[in-house]
C-alpha cells in the first residue's frame, strides 16, 4: 500500500473487478469493445485508489511498458487512471498518478513514467502538471477513439523528479 494525504493506492481484490469494468464513460475513455481483450492480453499492472476521507475506493490507477530501444535500459512505464466522477476535480488524482510514479521508481529500475491523454483534456494535463509530469510534445492522429483520429500529448517524469 502507498498512502498519501489524499488517497492510498492498494492492490486489486476479487472485489475490485467490477470497479474497472463498470468505469464510468467520458469523452476520453470511448475506445469501444475492443479494447478489454487488447488489455487482457497484456501485461498491465493495476492498483486501486482509495478516498482517504471514507474508505471508498474511487478508481483505480494501471501501468504498461513502453520501449524506446531494444536494451532494457530504454524501457519506461505508461500509465493511465481512471476516476469516479465525484472524486474528480480535488487533487486526488493528481495525487495518486504521483504516488503511483514514486511507487513504480521504488520498485523498479525504470528512468521514466509517461502519461498520455487527449489534447483537449485540460482537466487531465492539469493533473499531471500537479503530479510533477512536464509536458513533452503533441503526437498527431496517434489514436484512434470514438470512431476518429484525435492528437494526444505525451507528459513526462523522470527519476528523482517526484
Amino acid at each position: 500500500m502507498t498512502r498519501g494525504r489524499l488517497v492510498t493506492l492498494r492492490e486489486f481484490t476479487s472485489r475490485d473487478g467490477e470497479l474497472v469494468a463498470s468505469s464510468t464513460p467520458d469523452p476520453f475513455n470511448d475506445f469501444g469493445a475492443v479494447v478489454a481483450s487488447r488489455f487482457r492480453a497484456a501485461s498491465i499492472g493495476r492498483l486501486v485508489i482509495v478516498r482517504n476521507a471514507d474508505g471508498r475506493p474511487i478508481g483505480h490507477v494501471s501501468w504498461h511498458e513502453v520501449n524506446y530501444g531494444p536494451n532494457p535500459e530504454s524501457a519506461a512505464w505508461n500509465i493511465g487512471i481512471s476516476l469516479v466522477p465525484d472524486a474528480r476535480g480535488q487533487g486526488m488524482g493528481s495525487e495518486a498518478q504521483r504516488l503511483l510514479a514514486r511507487h513504480l521508481f521504488a520498485t523498479t529500475a525504470f528512468h521514466r513514467v509517461e502519461a498520455v491523454t487527449d489534447v483537449e483534456n485540460a482537466a487531465e494535463q492539469g493533473a499531471l502538471a500537479r503530479a510533477g509530469f512536464t509536458r513533452e510534445g503533441v503526437l498527431r492522429g496517434a489514436q484512434f477513439r470514438a470512431a476518429r483520429w484525435h492528437d494526444v500529448v505525451v507528459w513526462s517524469v523522470l527519476r528523482g523528479e517526484v
